[in-house]
């Protein structure tokens, strides 16, 4: 058999639980079912970075991002080390790269080892992109989430008498949230089940955790909801109603744009079908982080809890994949390089010798892998930025139990505060507790739980050569370079529209 195609389709912060394959409570998703019915659902993918640049950067190059350079959304790729794209187009696969980018759109930054590329400027618009290619920057008329998959297919097409490599990445669902036309009637009638932890008080929670800016009462704005909260909403009285009230909004625009991916996913499965394309073509659907769906009245992303972490990931390969089939191993974004490798025939360890990650193809299969990690690491590193005040943090999340350290400091990371927070950790028992609503660092309980997963993640760090925080003066990374006009720009926005609010 020739070797396989690749196609990777990946939306922006998809949450596992709006895919009807996972379960969800709140929309049905038919074309994605179908990849699940027809491969493989993954049920502990998780991401090493939960924010969009650091999560692609991780997933181009298998390292994490203290090795790449990628650590918030403000830094560009500096390709200081080589992607699995540059890998295979080395090899003779043809590659195309369609959407979002969100990696750097200048000079070095712009997408290299394709041999067709357009993506979206930043985060893109939903209607009537603008777009860049070699060419230039131009408007592409209609609705994002078909004109990615237009290009896409139109590409197929063009080079499918060769072994190709297709990433086709769409905008949806990342906010603002702007529907296409044809799915605006759908989930309009205010009866979207809220989550059970949607009144969460954090009453366990560290004093990071709890002062976030990512609730849906405070936090999502006018811009969000295109819409004034009207007077009688107001107030701190009145705050579970306002919240309920914006999160009808809030899922029902989301879950809108989720519908025009699964549409497109449907169309791209079709045409591979018709192309003949479907037995010997590997197809990964996933999202470059989870997303908070009104669980602990949140939204957006950032932190460890696994709304967040989690990343939904369907793979169909009828050539070696059998359908209908579960995968529980833990995998990281970091594996994905090794094993898009591994499934083309090259060894990821010759051709990445800086790759952290392994091909998980033998768990895709359904056999056991007796050394395969037990755990998945994770830092997010943009400490304190000014739209979220999310705090720098890093941790070990096993099947059983996440420790969580938030060691409040920014280390120079481009976007992060300089402010320094007192230390904190949270621990959770995800079989007794799989809400995460107990922390349970400081229980006697779970002193000796607490023990080893200390020394569990100090065994990681040391695996992936990433230095834990020491208190002032410990050392950081070198950081890619970063467009620090535009932080400013935003930073002042946002201080502005939260003095007026």
């Amino acid at each position: 058999m020739p070797r396989p195609n690749i196609i990777f389709i990946m939306s922006d912060d998809h949450a596992a639980h709006a895919i009807s394959a996972y379960g969800s409570r709140v929309n049905r998703t038919p074309h994605l079912d179908r990849i699940a019915e027809e491969g493989v659902r993954m049920d502990a993918v998780f991401c090493t970075n939960s924010i969009c640049s650091p999560s692609r950067a991780s997933i181009l190059t298998g390292t994490y991002s203290h090795v790449n350079g990628v650590s918030s959304i403000w830094t560009e790729m500096d390709y200081r080390v080589p992607t699995f794209i540059d890998v295979l187009h080395e090899r003779g696969y043809r590659t195309g790269m369609f959407g979002k980018w969100h990696l750097g759109e200048h000079g070095q930054s712009l997408p290299r080892g394709f041999d067709a590329w357009k993506i979206f400027p930043g985060q893109g618009d939903y209607v009537d992109p603008e777009m860049i290619d070699a060419d230039g920057a131009h408007v592409v008329p209609g609705y994002a989430t078909d004109i990615v998959t237009d290009l896409a297919l139109d590409w197929i097409d063009d080079v499918a008498d060769e072994p190709f490599v297709a990433m086709v990445h769409h905008k949806a669902p990342h906010r603002p949230w702007v529907p296409d036309e044809k799915h605006k009637h759908l989930y309009a009638d205010g009866t979207i089940p809220e989550p059970e932890t949607f009144f969460d008080d954090y009453e366990t929670r560290s004093r990071a955790v709890r002062s976030v800016h990512m609730t849906i009462a405070d936090d999502m704005g006018a811009d969000d909801l295109k819409q004034e909260v009207p007077e009688h909403l107001r107030g701190e009285e009145n705050r579970h109603a306002r919240m309920s009230w914006k999160y009808q909004i809030y899922m029902r625009d989301y879950l809108q744009t989720v519908q025009s991916i699964d549409d497109n996913v449907g169309r791209l499965l079709d045409h591979l079908e018709e192309k003949g394309l479907a037995e010997n073509t590997l197809v990964v659907y996933t999202s470059d982080q989870g997303f908070f769906l009104g669980d602990h009245g949140w939204f957006d992303k950032r932190l460890m809890f696994d709304q967040s972490l989690q990343m939904p990931m369907l793979i169909r390969w009828p050539a070696e994949i059998a359908a209908g089939s579960r995968c529980e191993g833990i995998i990281t974004n970091v594996d994905f390089a090794a094993t898009f490798l591994d499934i083309a025939g090259v060894d990821a360890g010759e051709a990445m010798p800086t790759s952290q990650g392994r091909s998980f193809r033998a768990l895709l299969r359904g056999e056991e892998v007796e050394d395969w990690p037990d755990a998945a690491y994770y830092r997010y590193w943009e400490h304190d930025d000014p739209i979220h005040a999310a705090p720098a943090h890093y941790g070990i999340r096993t099947a059983r139990h996440k420790l969580i350290y938030y060691y409040g400091a920014g280390l120079g990371v481009p976007g992060a505060s300089d402010a320094e927070f007192e230390p904190e950790w949270e621990l959770y028992d995800l079989a007794a507790d799989p809400t995460e609503v107990r922390n349970v660092a400081d229980d006697p309980a779970y002193a000796e739980i607490r023990a080893d997963l200390e020394d569990k993640l100090a065994a990681y760090q040391a695996r992936y050569d990433d230095e834990p925080y020491r208190g002032p003066g410990t050392p950081a990374p070198e950081w890619g370079p970063y467009d620090a006009e535009l932080f400013e720009r935003v930073k002042e926005y946002v201080t502005n529209i939260r003095a007026t609010s």
